[in-house]
């Protein structure tokens, strides 16, 4: 079964993650409708399913033929075709599932507090645990093939042949895969080790209400988990200070719950852990792609080696807006005077297709029909999901979540979003099914690569001092957010499974201890942390699936190098570049970002990372000292 059948929570983009973006305060004191937002602003799901009718239909196939894999087992290493038949099989109800999936997960974020969507949701989500138990045996069964005899059916069926691939990894992660029965009644277990994440999820988007504020104008303003950021870019530090208190407020008071929820899930990876005889939670997580745990333990090791760039920040931040002290709700307060620009959905979608035409106008004419054909659902509504997401399937184009508020942050967010969908719209095209999906290591390599070229565009078209410094506090911010505060993110997720790993517990205290002392480290001593801002860590969707956002981090870094050498037209970059952009997970994927030009495996995009960072909080500080 595919990942994009399994963990929803992951598919929630950057903005959620480090919540800094959130659509725009209308005039009103509410959220709008669903009703009320216009068509021309709303994604078309019926493009997967035209009728709840059709989607029932789909559903029925799927029950109708779990069973037809009975007939397979005990029996793959009897033939070729009986091995092929299978995966073949298999593929056909994966895609038809992934449909069903993605429509009613979808549909729920339309507004997740719609009980038929949550319907929908439970009954594909439970199918696909059924579906899982029915596929449970196929590993054991694989790995039981002689290894020359797998080679023989290789040869003697070409049409196996686009499963080498996948065959090989199978193989390799033999001393992790279970017996039979084992790997179905973890199968079966499926929905219940996915709970912790989907309590949390109902809980942080649907059931968490935040009360009002007073805005500038003194007039009292809904606050929500997307208005909260823009809050946060407030120039009236009261109202800053304000909405920070009672967001953090009323995490507060459902410490406990979010305490024991994300106590499971770590937990929960603790279980898998032992029962596929792993040494560490981390190693299991990246055993699969076949990274080592030394390209994670090198980053982290490498960021809190060059912390000193993000304390002079800090300290900048602070003699900007003249600040006695700097709290975290001052770290996205604008640094000039003027408000930033904002720009309509119109504009935001014409300057990021002009600053991608380094990528060549066939991309830029593909990025332009996703623009205009119902891909991107742009605004906020009550209930709708938070953040930005891509989502979609083998067979739909792709699907962009958005709640566009018309600040920077969110044409950017535009940019990262619709690299997403540009990768997985060449990946659908030019992979099979079976290696269609994307390594978690390289999903946001296509996505942090487009706003490093949008943003070298816009410093490149710009002569005016103030908006020179406009752009570099947002290219400082988003390596801030992308690369540093990941890695803060992943030191918290590695401390919190190492408690567990060495047989301690878990608590409200543990969680929000550590999480204050490393934010602490990373920002360094002008920062000053209030007595609730540690309860941060207890409320990031990320972390219900195991060291993913570190990720982020590793794709900025690969980001980085991938688009300067497109920037400086390196001989054959672009092309190596859009050859990767149609590439799956047909190889593992440093693999895959050695062929695009960039080799994880050393030191190197790690370091111009970090060295872009140093440079740039400089030129920041040339420009301040400037008369």
């Amino acid at each position: 079964m595919k990942q994009s059948q399994i963990w929803r929570a992951l598919l929630v983009g950057l903005v959620a993650a480090i919540a800094i973006n959130g659509p725009a305060l209308a005039q009103s004191a509410k959220a709008k409708q669903r009703s009320e937002i216009e068509p021309q602003y709303q994604w078309k799901v019926e493009h997967i399913y035209n009728s709840e009718a059709n989607w029932e239909k789909d559903f029925n196939v799927i029950k109708d033929n779990i069973g037809r894999f009975e007939a397979f087992k005990g029996h793959l290493g009897e033939s070729s075709e009986n091995l092929r038949h299978f995966l073949e099989l298999s593929d056909s109800l994966s895609l038809i599932s992934d449909n069903l999936y993605v429509y009613a997960y979808l549909k729920l974020d339309e507004n997740n507090k719609v009980s038929k969507y949550q319907e929908l949701g439970d009954r594909i989500t439970g199918l696909n645990s059924q579906f899982r138990n029915a596929v449970a045996f196929a590993d054991p069964e694989i790995l039981a093939i002689d290894a020359s005899r797998l080679q023989e059916f290789l040869r003697a069926d070409p049409q196996l042949a686009v499963y080498r691939f996948y065959l090989e990894r199978i193989v390799r992660s033999k001393e992790h895969i279970l017996s039979d029965k084992e790997e179905a009644l973890l199968a079966l277990a499926g929905p219940v080790m996915g709970a912790p994440g989907r309590i949390f999820a109902m809980a942080d988007d649907a059931d968490l209400t935040f009360g009002s504020i007073k805005d500038e104008s003194g007039n009292d303003v809904q606050l929500t988990k997307e208005r909260y950021s823009k809050f946060l870019e407030s120039t009236d530090r009261r109202v800053r200070r304000d909405a920070a208190d009672m967001f953090y407020g009323t995490y507060e008071k459902f410490a406990n719950t979010l305490a024991g929820t994300l106590s499971s899930s770590v937990k929960k990876d603790y279980f898998l852990m032992q029962a596929r005889k792993y040494n560490s939670c981390i190693e299991m997580s990246l055993d699969a792609d076949s990274i080592p745990t030394s390209v994670f333990r090198t980053m982290i090791d490498a960021a809190n080696a060059n912390l000193a760039p993000l304390h002079k920040w800090a300290g900048l931040r602070k003699r900007i807006l003249q600040l006695d002290t700097l709290h975290p709700y001052d770290l996205y307060a604008p640094l000039l005077s003027e408000k930033g620009k904002d720009y309509t959905w119109d504009e935001a979608k014409k300057i990021v297709l002009d600053g991608l035409a380094p990528l060549g106008k066939q991309y830029q004419a593909d990025f332009g029909t996703g623009l205009n054909s119902g891909w991107i659902d742009v605004y906020e509504n009550e209930g709708k999901g938070s953040g930005a997401y891509c989502w979609g399937t083998y067979s739909s184009h792709p699907y962009l979540l958005m709640n566009y508020n018309g600040s920077l942050d969110w044409v950017f967010t535009l940019s990262h979003e619709m690299g997403h969908a540009m990768n997985s719209f060449y990946s659908n095209r030019n992979e099979p099914y079976i290696y269609h999906d994307h390594s978690l290591f390289t999903a946001e390599v296509a996505s942090t690569c487009n706003e490093a070229i949008l943003m070298k565009y816009l410093l490149k078209n710009t002569s005016d001092k103030k908006e020179k410094m406009r752009l570099l506090t947002q290219y400082i911010e988003q390596i801030i957010g992308t690369f540093y505060t990941q890695l803060m993110f992943s030191e918290f997720e590695l401390a919190i499974h190492e408690q567990v790993e060495k047989g301690d517990a878990l608590s409200v205290d543990f969680f929000r201890k550590t999480y204050r002392e490393i934010y602490q480290k990373y920002w360094g001593p002008e920062l000053v942390m209030g007595p609730l801002n540690d309860l941060r860590g207890m409320g990031i969707g990320h972390f219900y699936r195991q060291y993913y956002v570190y990720q982020y981090a590793t794709s900025y870094a690969a980001a980085q190098t991938l688009s300067q050498r497109i920037l400086d037209k390196e001989k054959g970059a672009l092309e190596a570049y859009l050859t990767f952009l149609k590439k799956g997970s047909s190889k593992y994927p440093v693999a895959l970002l050695k062929d695009a030009g960039v080799d994880m495996t050393t030191t190197e995009p790690v370091n111009r990372t970090i060295r872009l960072f140093a440079g740039l909080v400089d030129e920041m500080e040339k420009l301040l000292n400037q008369n």
